[in-house]
């Protein structure tokens, strides 16, 4: 069977590809950038040079007073719409530095994650053969993941790129988690209506420890009617056992995977066979 990833093995989040540096995988500034920051009067300011530099081509270079700003201003808006997805992705930009420094830290440390912080493979329609991943067997990571985009009606390219995470590495740490959300879906088997959403978040909360997941999986209860509410009861513990129990999800190199078996992946990731829900809008 030909490939099933089209395109080079990694799409850089900045200018230049990543090289090793004391056991872990950091970014070389370009010669553009190291230029520019020689021009002026040879002065700097500490203060404002760590935020005020673009250290990749969608960054949004903010300070902490404007972080606090889009952070406050980003949770009310997901709180009253969680389907408005770009607020959800600036809260978990503006909040998400220490558990995205765990995660890349877990990822490191893992022989798998450490080849994807390497490479930095991307998941979208300019890297992926649909043709040949919708001809693969029933039940393969690859085939339901199509399955699960066809009837959803989703695209991977619906994920937003990310903006305000002040390092390359960790801006591709939190790249590479939002391209696997409908990743997660499809492992979990949850629907995405809201009431899979929200167990899909209480298994990424404990997953991750990223606030933004820890909000949903909080507050996205209340969103729910009191049926749906008591069908999350049941999900709740297995989505927290499963969360605790599973491996690093970041650090499973999936676009490697496509012809595995969803069961067996499950298995070898250390997620407990999900429970039976019924999908409705």
């Amino acid at each position: 069977m030909g490939t099933l990833l089209r395109g080079p093995a990694w799409r850089i989040m900045g200018s230049t590809p990543p090289v090793l540096a004391g056991g872990r995988v950091r970014h070389v500034q370009s010669s553009y950038m190291a230029e520019e920051e020689l021009k002026g009067d040879g002065k700097s300011n500490p203060v404002t040079e760590k935020w005020s530099r673009q250290l990749y081509p969608e960054h949004t270079p903010t300070s902490t007073v404007q972080k606090i700003l889009l952070s406050a201003g980003s949770a009310l808006m997901s709180l009253y719409n969680p389907y408005r997805h770009d607020m959800v992705a600036v809260l978990g930009e503006t909040t998400g530095a220490v558990a995205l420094r765990n995660l890349r830290d877990r990822m490191s440390r893992d022989p798998e994650g450490f080849q994807i912080l390497q490479e930095r493979p991307r998941i979208h329609t300019s890297t992926l053969n649909f043709k040949q991943l919708r001809e693969l067997p029933d039940g393969t990571l690859g085939r339901e993941y199509v399955r699960f985009l066809d009837v959803n009606r989703v695209s991977p390219d619906t994920r937003m790129p990310v903006k305000y995470v002040d390092d390359v590495e960790l801006a591709y740490v939190a790249q590479r988690y939002r391209e696997v959300h409908d990743l997660m879906h499809t492992l979990l088997g949850m629907p995405t209506n809201m009431l899979g959403e929200v167990v899909v978040k209480w298994f990424e909360a404990v997953q991750t420890g990223l606030p933004m997941c820890i909000l949903g999986a909080a507050f996205g209860p209340f969103r729910l009617n009191t049926k749906r509410i008591q069908s999350l009861a049941g999900f709740i513990p297995w989505a927290v056992q499963s969360g605790l129990n599973a491996r690093c999800v970041l650090s499973i190199y999936y676009e490697k995977r496509w012809e595995q078996s969803v069961e067996s992946l499950r298995e070898e990731m250390g997620i407990l066979p999900p429970p039976e829900i019924k999908s409705r809008p």
